[in-house]
Protein backbone atom coordinates (compact mmCIF):
# COMPACT_ATOMS: atom_id res chain seq x y z
CA UNK A 1 0.00 0.00 0.00
CA UNK A 2 1.31 3.47 -1.26
CA UNK A 3 1.93 5.76 1.53
CA UNK A 4 -0.68 8.77 2.03
CA UNK A 5 1.48 11.88 0.31
CA UNK A 6 0.81 15.25 2.39
CA UNK A 7 -0.69 18.48 0.62
CA UNK A 8 1.35 21.46 1.30
CA UNK A 9 -1.01 22.84 3.63
CA UNK A 10 -0.40 20.01 6.08
CA UNK A 11 3.04 20.19 5.27
CA UNK A 12 3.06 24.20 6.49
CA UNK A 13 1.18 23.05 9.42
CA UNK A 14 3.87 20.51 10.60
CA UNK A 15 6.39 23.16 9.89
CA UNK A 16 4.87 25.72 12.41
CA UNK A 17 4.10 23.31 15.10
CA UNK A 18 7.91 23.39 14.98
CA UNK A 19 8.33 26.97 14.94
CA UNK A 20 9.40 27.36 11.12
CA UNK A 21 8.15 29.42 8.77
CA UNK A 22 8.06 28.89 5.08
CA UNK A 23 8.11 31.23 2.43
CA UNK A 24 5.12 29.92 -0.35
CA UNK A 25 7.86 29.11 -2.71
CA UNK A 26 10.15 27.26 -0.35
CA UNK A 27 6.92 25.36 0.59
CA UNK A 28 6.96 24.14 -2.65
CA UNK A 29 10.25 23.30 -2.45
CA UNK A 30 9.93 21.17 0.41
CA UNK A 31 6.89 19.56 -0.83
CA UNK A 32 9.00 18.45 -3.77
CA UNK A 33 11.72 17.76 -2.55
CA UNK A 34 9.66 14.98 -0.13
CA UNK A 35 8.46 13.02 -2.83
CA UNK A 36 11.67 10.86 -3.17
CA UNK A 37 11.58 9.72 0.47
CA UNK A 38 7.91 9.01 0.72
CA UNK A 39 9.15 6.51 -2.30
CA UNK A 40 10.82 5.01 0.12
CA UNK A 41 8.53 4.93 2.56
CA UNK A 42 6.45 3.11 -0.30
CA UNK A 43 8.85 -0.03 -0.46
CA UNK A 44 9.22 0.10 3.38
CA UNK A 45 5.26 -0.53 3.53
CA UNK A 46 5.96 -3.21 0.77
CA UNK A 47 8.26 -5.15 2.77
CA UNK A 48 6.98 -8.04 5.28
CA UNK A 49 7.82 -6.99 8.80
CA UNK A 50 10.17 -9.64 10.38
CA UNK A 51 9.03 -11.15 13.69
CA UNK A 52 9.47 -14.22 15.81
CA UNK A 53 7.92 -17.75 14.66
CA UNK A 54 4.76 -18.65 17.37
CA UNK A 55 5.59 -22.79 17.37
CA UNK A 56 2.61 -24.13 19.70
CA UNK A 57 -0.67 -24.45 18.98
CA UNK A 58 -3.33 -22.44 20.68
CA UNK A 59 -6.47 -23.91 21.53
CA UNK A 60 -10.15 -22.93 23.45
CA UNK A 61 -9.56 -19.28 23.60
CA UNK A 62 -12.48 -17.86 25.35
CA UNK A 63 -13.51 -15.05 28.01
CA UNK A 64 -14.61 -17.09 31.06
CA UNK A 65 -18.12 -17.17 32.09
CA UNK A 66 -18.91 -15.09 35.53
CA UNK A 67 -19.35 -18.35 38.02
CA UNK A 68 -15.89 -19.29 36.09
CA UNK A 69 -13.95 -16.40 37.24
CA UNK A 70 -14.94 -15.17 40.90
CA UNK A 71 -12.37 -13.28 41.46
CA UNK A 72 -12.21 -11.32 38.45
CA UNK A 73 -8.90 -12.48 37.51
CA UNK A 74 -9.11 -14.12 34.00
CA UNK A 75 -8.94 -12.04 31.02
CA UNK A 76 -9.49 -14.51 28.80
CA UNK A 77 -8.63 -18.21 29.40
CA UNK A 78 -6.54 -20.70 26.75
CA UNK A 79 -4.53 -23.83 26.46
CA UNK A 80 -1.31 -23.52 25.21
CA UNK A 81 0.58 -26.58 25.88
CA UNK A 82 4.45 -26.01 25.88
CA UNK A 83 7.10 -28.98 25.42
CA UNK A 84 6.23 -32.45 26.67
CA UNK A 85 9.30 -32.75 29.40
CA UNK A 86 11.00 -29.83 31.04
CA UNK A 87 11.39 -27.74 34.13
CA UNK A 88 7.84 -26.65 33.83
CA UNK A 89 6.17 -30.17 32.86
CA UNK A 90 3.07 -30.03 34.71
CA UNK A 91 3.29 -25.80 35.70
CA UNK A 92 0.17 -24.17 34.84
CA UNK A 93 0.90 -20.32 33.81
CA UNK A 94 -0.95 -16.99 33.97
CA UNK A 95 0.65 -14.26 31.59
CA UNK A 96 0.16 -10.80 32.54
CA UNK A 97 -2.25 -8.88 30.41
CA UNK A 98 0.22 -6.24 29.03
CA UNK A 99 2.36 -9.18 27.99
CA UNK A 100 2.24 -10.55 24.23
CA UNK A 101 0.91 -13.91 23.79
CA UNK A 102 -0.13 -14.30 19.92
CA UNK A 103 -3.78 -15.84 19.29
CA UNK A 104 -5.18 -14.61 22.53
CA UNK A 105 -6.62 -11.17 22.92
CA UNK A 106 -4.95 -8.11 24.67
CA UNK A 107 -6.37 -5.40 26.47
CA UNK A 108 -3.72 -4.18 29.26
CA UNK A 109 -6.35 -3.95 31.20
CA UNK A 110 -8.03 -0.94 28.64
CA UNK A 111 -10.75 -0.61 26.29
CA UNK A 112 -8.30 1.74 23.83
CA UNK A 113 -6.86 -1.47 23.34
CA UNK A 114 -10.21 -3.16 21.50
CA UNK A 115 -9.63 -5.54 18.50
CA UNK A 116 -5.88 -6.14 19.19
CA UNK A 117 -4.84 -9.99 19.49
CA UNK A 118 -0.94 -10.17 19.14
CA UNK A 119 0.59 -12.28 16.25
CA UNK A 120 3.81 -12.94 18.18
CA UNK A 121 4.54 -14.93 21.73
CA UNK A 122 6.87 -12.49 23.86
CA UNK A 123 10.44 -13.69 24.58
CA UNK A 124 9.21 -14.87 28.13
CA UNK A 125 6.21 -16.84 27.14
CA UNK A 126 8.11 -18.87 24.62
CA UNK A 127 10.65 -19.74 26.85
CA UNK A 128 8.18 -21.06 29.52
CA UNK A 129 6.61 -22.68 26.43
CA UNK A 130 9.78 -24.44 25.71
CA UNK A 131 10.38 -25.30 29.77
CA UNK A 132 7.21 -27.13 29.15
CA UNK A 133 4.63 -25.18 30.94
CA UNK A 134 1.45 -25.50 30.35
CA UNK A 135 0.06 -21.66 28.94
CA UNK A 136 -3.46 -21.15 30.74
CA UNK A 137 -4.92 -17.76 29.96
CA UNK A 138 -4.26 -14.09 30.17
CA UNK A 139 -4.67 -12.48 33.87
CA UNK A 140 -6.08 -9.19 34.08
CA UNK A 141 -4.08 -6.29 34.98
CA UNK A 142 -4.15 -2.87 35.83
CA UNK A 143 -5.74 -0.04 33.26
CA UNK A 144 -2.52 0.95 31.12
CA UNK A 145 -0.79 -0.91 34.34
CA UNK A 146 -0.84 2.18 36.44
CA UNK A 147 -2.16 1.28 39.88
CA UNK A 148 -1.09 -0.84 42.57
CA UNK A 149 -4.72 -1.48 43.64
CA UNK A 150 -6.65 -3.60 41.82
CA UNK A 151 -9.66 -1.42 40.99
CA UNK A 152 -9.00 0.30 37.78
CA UNK A 153 -9.63 -2.58 34.96
CA UNK A 154 -12.27 -2.08 32.50
CA UNK A 155 -13.02 -5.42 33.04
CA UNK A 156 -13.92 -4.34 36.25
CA UNK A 157 -12.19 -4.78 39.88
CA UNK A 158 -9.80 -8.05 41.18
CA UNK A 159 -10.95 -9.21 44.40
CA UNK A 160 -8.39 -10.35 46.95
CA UNK A 161 -8.77 -14.50 47.13
CA UNK A 162 -7.92 -14.62 51.32
CA UNK A 163 -11.36 -11.77 51.57
CA UNK A 164 -13.57 -10.77 48.99
CA UNK A 165 -14.16 -6.82 48.42
CA UNK A 166 -10.58 -6.33 49.56
CA UNK A 167 -7.89 -5.31 46.75
CA UNK A 168 -5.45 -7.99 45.38
CA UNK A 169 -2.73 -5.28 44.62
CA UNK A 170 -2.03 -4.16 41.46
CA UNK A 171 -1.08 -3.73 38.79
CA UNK A 172 -0.21 -7.48 38.24
CA UNK A 173 -3.76 -8.04 40.33
CA UNK A 174 -5.36 -10.92 38.25
CA UNK A 175 -1.31 -12.99 38.49
CA UNK A 176 -0.97 -12.63 41.86
CA UNK A 177 -4.34 -14.02 42.87
CA UNK A 178 -4.53 -16.57 40.40
CA UNK A 179 -1.58 -17.67 42.01
CA UNK A 180 -3.06 -17.64 45.52
CA UNK A 181 -6.43 -18.89 44.62
CA UNK A 182 -4.68 -22.00 43.15
CA UNK A 183 -5.89 -22.04 39.44
CA UNK A 184 -2.41 -21.78 39.01
CA UNK A 185 1.15 -22.50 39.93
CA UNK A 186 2.82 -19.61 38.31
CA UNK A 187 2.62 -16.34 36.53
CA UNK A 188 4.67 -13.69 35.26
CA UNK A 189 3.93 -10.24 36.31
CA UNK A 190 5.08 -6.64 35.61
CA UNK A 191 6.85 -4.04 37.68
CA UNK A 192 7.40 -0.65 37.32
CA UNK A 193 6.56 0.85 40.64
CA UNK A 194 5.61 -2.32 42.99
CA UNK A 195 3.62 -3.71 40.10
CA UNK A 196 4.75 -7.72 41.16
CA UNK A 197 5.41 -6.95 44.56
CA UNK A 198 2.44 -5.11 45.35
CA UNK A 199 -0.13 -8.12 44.42
CA UNK A 200 2.22 -10.67 45.85
CA UNK A 201 2.28 -9.04 49.46
CA UNK A 202 -1.57 -8.37 49.64
CA UNK A 203 -2.62 -11.82 48.43
CA UNK A 204 0.19 -14.07 50.14
CA UNK A 205 2.20 -15.28 47.45
CA UNK A 206 6.26 -14.70 46.00
CA UNK A 207 6.80 -11.98 43.69
CA UNK A 208 10.28 -10.99 42.38
CA UNK A 209 11.08 -7.60 40.98
CA UNK A 210 14.65 -9.27 39.17
CA UNK A 211 17.19 -7.00 37.79
CA UNK A 212 16.47 -4.98 35.69
CA UNK A 213 17.04 -6.32 32.54
CA UNK A 214 17.78 -9.55 34.08
CA UNK A 215 14.38 -10.60 32.41
CA UNK A 216 13.98 -9.89 28.94
CA UNK A 217 11.01 -7.05 28.40
CA UNK A 218 10.36 -7.99 24.56
CA UNK A 219 6.61 -8.53 23.39
CA UNK A 220 5.28 -6.95 26.90
CA UNK A 221 3.81 -3.28 26.88
CA UNK A 222 6.22 -0.88 28.22
CA UNK A 223 5.72 1.60 30.64
CA UNK A 224 9.21 3.74 31.17
CA UNK A 225 12.21 1.67 29.54
CA UNK A 226 14.88 2.35 32.67
CA UNK A 227 11.69 0.93 34.39
CA UNK A 228 9.99 -1.98 32.81
CA UNK A 229 10.47 -5.50 34.81
CA UNK A 230 9.09 -8.53 34.54
CA UNK A 231 9.29 -11.12 37.26
CA UNK A 232 7.65 -14.57 38.76
CA UNK A 233 4.86 -14.66 40.86
CA UNK A 234 4.50 -18.27 42.63
CA UNK A 235 2.99 -19.89 45.53
CA UNK A 236 6.32 -20.91 46.68
CA UNK A 237 10.08 -19.54 46.96
CA UNK A 238 11.24 -22.69 45.06
CA UNK A 239 8.58 -22.44 42.29
CA UNK A 240 10.16 -18.86 41.88
CA UNK A 241 13.37 -20.11 41.74
CA UNK A 242 12.99 -22.88 39.18
CA UNK A 243 10.80 -20.00 37.21
CA UNK A 244 13.52 -17.35 37.16
CA UNK A 245 16.15 -20.10 35.86
CA UNK A 246 13.70 -20.31 32.80
CA UNK A 247 13.55 -16.70 32.44
CA UNK A 248 16.15 -15.25 32.76
CA UNK A 249 19.42 -13.70 30.30
CA UNK A 250 19.71 -12.21 27.39
CA UNK A 251 17.23 -12.63 24.38
CA UNK A 252 19.51 -9.75 21.90
CA UNK A 253 15.97 -8.00 21.05
CA UNK A 254 15.52 -6.08 24.59
CA UNK A 255 18.12 -3.39 24.89
CA UNK A 256 17.16 -3.30 28.87
CA UNK A 257 19.64 -5.87 28.88
CA UNK A 258 22.86 -4.33 27.73
CA UNK A 259 24.52 -4.86 31.58
CA UNK A 260 23.32 -8.71 32.01
CA UNK A 261 25.76 -11.61 31.91
CA UNK A 262 25.88 -15.36 33.25
CA UNK A 263 22.20 -16.26 34.61
CA UNK A 264 20.62 -19.19 36.47
CA UNK A 265 21.57 -21.16 39.34
CA UNK A 266 18.04 -19.82 41.59
CA UNK A 267 16.94 -23.33 42.49
CA UNK A 268 20.93 -24.88 43.03
CA UNK A 269 21.22 -21.60 45.65
CA UNK A 270 18.32 -22.50 47.56
CA UNK A 271 20.19 -25.54 49.29
CA UNK A 272 22.98 -23.21 50.32
CA UNK A 273 21.44 -21.84 53.59
CA UNK A 274 20.98 -18.55 55.27
CA UNK A 275 24.18 -18.81 57.73
CA UNK A 276 26.69 -16.29 56.66
CA UNK A 277 24.69 -14.41 54.74
CA UNK A 278 24.55 -10.71 56.42
CA UNK A 279 20.90 -8.66 56.33
CA UNK A 280 20.73 -5.18 57.40
CA UNK A 281 17.19 -4.19 58.36
CA UNK A 282 16.49 -0.92 56.60
CA UNK A 283 14.96 1.85 59.49
CA UNK A 284 13.80 3.89 56.90
CA UNK A 285 11.58 1.07 55.64
CA UNK A 286 9.60 1.16 58.77
CA UNK A 287 7.53 3.35 60.64
CA UNK A 288 6.29 5.38 57.34
CA UNK A 289 3.41 7.62 57.50
CA UNK A 290 0.61 4.96 56.76
CA UNK A 291 2.45 2.13 58.39
CA UNK A 292 0.53 -0.55 60.41
CA UNK A 293 1.90 -1.41 63.35
CA UNK A 294 1.07 -4.93 62.93
CA UNK A 295 3.22 -5.26 59.39
CA UNK A 296 6.28 -3.79 60.97
CA UNK A 297 6.11 -5.75 63.91
CA UNK A 298 5.32 -8.65 61.50
CA UNK A 299 8.51 -8.16 59.39
CA UNK A 300 11.05 -7.08 62.73
CA UNK A 301 9.93 -10.77 64.12
CA UNK A 302 10.49 -12.27 60.20
CA UNK A 303 14.09 -10.64 61.06
CA UNK A 304 14.60 -12.26 64.09
CA UNK A 305 13.85 -15.89 62.38
CA UNK A 306 16.45 -15.48 60.00
CA UNK A 307 19.01 -14.62 62.91
CA UNK A 308 18.03 -17.91 64.28
CA UNK A 309 18.54 -19.59 60.75
CA UNK A 310 22.29 -18.61 61.00
CA UNK A 311 22.26 -15.09 59.37
CA UNK A 312 23.79 -12.45 60.38
CA UNK A 313 21.09 -9.50 61.38
CA UNK A 314 21.95 -5.94 62.29
CA UNK A 315 19.70 -2.61 61.70
CA UNK A 316 21.09 -0.11 58.93
CA UNK A 317 20.11 3.46 58.18
CA UNK A 318 19.83 5.23 54.84
CA UNK A 319 17.68 8.13 55.04
CA UNK A 320 17.78 8.86 51.06
CA UNK A 321 15.68 5.49 51.04
CA UNK A 322 13.08 8.23 51.89
CA UNK A 323 13.34 10.19 48.52
CA UNK A 324 12.86 7.33 46.32
CA UNK A 325 9.65 7.69 45.61
CA UNK A 326 10.01 11.73 44.92
CA UNK A 327 12.67 10.30 42.55
CA UNK A 328 10.57 7.39 40.84
CA UNK A 329 7.61 9.82 40.42
CA UNK A 330 9.38 11.89 38.08
CA UNK A 331 11.02 9.08 36.00
CA UNK A 332 7.59 7.62 36.23
CA UNK A 333 5.12 10.52 34.93
CA UNK A 334 7.14 12.05 32.22
CA UNK A 335 8.72 8.93 30.78
CA UNK A 336 5.67 7.05 30.49
CA UNK A 337 4.17 10.44 29.37
CA UNK A 338 6.40 10.15 26.08
CA UNK A 339 7.34 6.56 25.66
CA UNK A 340 3.38 5.66 26.12
CA UNK A 341 0.99 8.18 25.22
CA UNK A 342 3.25 10.07 22.88
CA UNK A 343 5.37 7.12 21.89
CA UNK A 344 2.62 5.21 21.32
CA UNK A 345 3.51 2.70 24.05
CA UNK A 346 7.18 1.65 22.37
CA UNK A 347 8.81 5.05 21.95
CA UNK A 348 11.70 5.58 19.64
CA UNK A 349 16.06 5.32 19.51
CA UNK A 350 16.13 1.57 20.41
CA UNK A 351 17.00 -1.61 18.70
CA UNK A 352 14.51 -4.75 19.08
CA UNK A 353 11.42 -6.31 18.49
CA UNK A 354 8.59 -3.36 17.76
CA UNK A 355 5.26 -4.87 17.88
CA UNK A 356 3.40 -2.76 15.42
CA UNK A 357 0.47 -3.97 15.88
CA UNK A 358 0.23 -3.07 19.78
CA UNK A 359 1.63 0.52 18.31
CA UNK A 360 -1.23 1.06 16.11
CA UNK A 361 -4.35 -0.09 18.07
CA UNK A 362 -2.80 1.95 21.44
CA UNK A 363 -2.29 5.00 19.36
CA UNK A 364 -5.93 5.01 19.03
CA UNK A 365 -6.05 5.66 22.68
CA UNK A 366 -6.65 9.51 21.94
CA UNK A 367 -10.37 8.73 20.44
CA UNK A 368 -11.08 7.04 23.90
CA UNK A 369 -9.58 9.57 26.37
CA UNK A 370 -12.09 9.97 28.37
CA UNK A 371 -12.68 6.32 28.95
CA UNK A 372 -9.14 6.54 30.80
CA UNK A 373 -8.93 5.84 34.61
CA UNK A 374 -7.94 8.53 36.65
CA UNK A 375 -4.62 6.99 37.24
CA UNK A 376 -3.87 7.43 33.75
CA UNK A 377 -5.46 11.14 33.37
CA UNK A 378 -3.56 12.47 36.57
CA UNK A 379 -0.45 10.85 35.50
CA UNK A 380 -0.04 12.39 31.63
CA UNK A 381 -1.47 16.10 32.87
CA UNK A 382 1.00 16.22 35.67
CA UNK A 383 3.69 14.39 33.02
CA UNK A 384 3.30 16.46 29.93
CA UNK A 385 2.86 19.87 32.60
CA UNK A 386 6.24 19.20 33.96
CA UNK A 387 7.66 18.54 30.78
CA UNK A 388 6.56 22.25 28.96
CA UNK A 389 7.62 23.85 32.28
CA UNK A 390 10.65 22.56 32.39
CA UNK A 391 11.65 21.02 28.81
CA UNK A 392 12.48 17.66 30.67
CA UNK A 393 15.27 18.61 33.01
CA UNK A 394 13.53 17.62 36.08
CA UNK A 395 12.99 14.18 34.29
CA UNK A 396 16.66 14.02 33.72
CA UNK A 397 17.75 15.74 37.13
CA UNK A 398 15.93 12.48 38.75
CA UNK A 399 17.69 9.84 36.09
CA UNK A 400 20.81 11.27 37.72
CA UNK A 401 19.16 10.69 41.17
CA UNK A 402 18.37 7.20 40.81
CA UNK A 403 22.07 7.03 40.03
CA UNK A 404 22.88 8.01 43.29
CA UNK A 405 20.11 6.36 45.14
CA UNK A 406 21.87 3.33 43.48
CA UNK A 407 25.01 4.00 44.86
CA UNK A 408 23.80 4.43 48.52
CA UNK A 409 22.15 1.03 48.47
CA UNK A 410 25.17 0.01 46.94
CA UNK A 411 27.50 1.17 49.90
CA UNK A 412 25.50 -0.76 51.79
CA UNK A 413 25.87 -3.55 50.20
CA UNK A 414 29.79 -3.53 50.73
CA UNK A 415 28.80 -4.55 54.35
CA UNK A 416 25.44 -6.59 53.84
CA UNK A 417 24.14 -9.01 51.34
CA UNK A 418 20.37 -8.30 51.77
CA UNK A 419 18.14 -5.55 53.09
CA UNK A 420 15.29 -6.38 54.81
CA UNK A 421 11.91 -4.09 55.42
CA UNK A 422 8.29 -4.59 55.07
CA UNK A 423 7.10 -4.83 50.85
CA UNK A 424 4.53 -2.76 51.53
CA UNK A 425 3.62 -0.53 55.02
CA UNK A 426 -0.16 -1.56 55.45
CA UNK A 427 -1.99 -4.80 54.70
CA UNK A 428 -4.66 -5.08 51.73
CA UNK A 429 -7.59 -2.76 51.68
CA UNK A 430 -11.02 -2.48 50.70
CA UNK A 431 -11.86 -2.06 46.90
CA UNK A 432 -13.24 1.25 46.61
CA UNK A 433 -17.15 1.23 45.01
CA UNK A 434 -17.87 1.90 42.01
CA UNK A 435 -19.21 5.40 43.12
CA UNK A 436 -15.48 6.50 45.18
CA UNK A 437 -14.46 9.84 44.80
CA UNK A 438 -11.36 10.73 43.25
CA UNK A 439 -9.47 11.40 46.27
CA UNK A 440 -10.39 7.57 47.13
CA UNK A 441 -9.50 5.87 43.58
CA UNK A 442 -6.19 7.81 43.82
CA UNK A 443 -5.50 7.00 47.38
CA UNK A 444 -6.00 2.95 46.81
CA UNK A 445 -3.96 3.17 43.64
CA UNK A 446 -0.53 5.08 44.92
CA UNK A 447 -0.62 4.56 48.93
CA UNK A 448 1.07 1.31 49.09
CA UNK A 449 4.45 2.31 47.14
CA UNK A 450 6.84 3.39 49.53
CA UNK A 451 9.08 1.12 49.99
CA UNK A 452 9.02 -0.57 46.57
CA UNK A 453 8.91 1.58 43.58
CA UNK A 454 12.77 3.16 44.57
CA UNK A 455 13.93 0.19 43.64
CA UNK A 456 12.12 0.00 40.07
CA UNK A 457 14.71 3.35 39.82
CA UNK A 458 17.79 1.66 40.87
CA UNK A 459 16.82 -1.13 39.31
CA UNK A 460 17.86 -4.20 42.48
CA UNK A 461 16.29 -7.38 42.45
CA UNK A 462 14.01 -7.25 45.26
CA UNK A 463 11.06 -10.34 46.24
CA UNK A 464 7.90 -10.17 48.65
CA UNK A 465 7.63 -13.61 50.58
CA UNK A 466 5.02 -13.85 52.75
CA UNK A 467 5.75 -13.71 56.50
CA UNK A 468 2.51 -13.76 58.44
CA UNK A 469 -1.13 -12.03 58.30
CA UNK A 470 -2.82 -10.34 60.72
CA UNK A 471 -7.18 -10.96 60.50
CA UNK A 472 -6.65 -12.74 57.74
CA UNK A 473 -4.90 -10.40 55.52
CA UNK A 474 -1.36 -11.49 54.13
CA UNK A 475 1.72 -9.03 55.22
CA UNK A 476 4.53 -9.17 53.06
CA UNK A 477 8.39 -9.42 53.65
CA UNK A 478 10.99 -7.80 51.31
CA UNK A 479 14.17 -8.97 50.44
CA UNK A 480 16.46 -6.80 48.60
CA UNK A 481 19.55 -7.73 47.02
CA UNK A 482 22.72 -6.39 45.01
CA UNK A 483 22.24 -6.28 41.27
CA UNK A 484 22.11 -9.65 40.08
CA UNK A 485 22.42 -10.73 43.72
CA UNK A 486 19.05 -13.09 43.15
CA UNK A 487 20.66 -15.76 44.63
CA UNK A 488 21.42 -14.51 47.59
CA UNK A 489 18.10 -13.60 47.85
CA UNK A 490 16.62 -16.57 47.02
CA UNK A 491 18.82 -18.51 50.14
CA UNK A 492 17.25 -15.96 52.62
CA UNK A 493 14.02 -16.31 51.19
CA UNK A 494 13.86 -19.94 51.08
CA UNK A 495 15.27 -20.64 54.13
CA UNK A 496 12.71 -18.46 55.79
CA UNK A 497 9.98 -19.92 54.30
CA UNK A 498 11.23 -23.82 55.50
CA UNK A 499 11.89 -22.18 58.77
CA UNK A 500 8.34 -21.28 59.09
CA UNK A 501 7.11 -24.92 57.63
CA UNK A 502 5.75 -22.99 54.63
CA UNK A 503 6.49 -24.04 51.00
CA UNK A 504 7.82 -27.64 49.78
Amino acid sequence: MAIRRPDPTELDEIAADFGITLTPAQLAGYHAALQANFDAYDQLEALPDYLPAVRYPRQDVHQPAAADNPLGAWQCKALIRGQGAGPLAGKRVAIKDNIAVAGLPMLNGTFTLDGYTPEVDATVVTRLLDAGATIAGKAVCEALCFSGGSHTSASGPVHNPRRHGYSAGGSSSGSAALVAAGEVEMAVGSDQGGSVRIPAAYCGVCGMKPTHGLVPYTGAMPIESTLDHLGPITATVRDNALMLDVLAGVDGLDPRQALVGATGGYVEALSLGVAGLRIGVLREGFGQANSEAVVDEAVREAAQVLRRLGASVAEVSLPMHAQGPAIWLAIAAEGATQQMMKGNSHGFNWRGLYLNGMIGHHASWRERADELPDTVKTTMILGEYINRQYQGRLYGKAQNLARALRAAYDELFEDFDLLLMPTLPLRATPLPGPDAGLEDTLGRAFEMLGNTCGFDATGHPAISIPCGESDGLPIGLQLVGRYFGEREIYRAAYAFEQGLGLGE
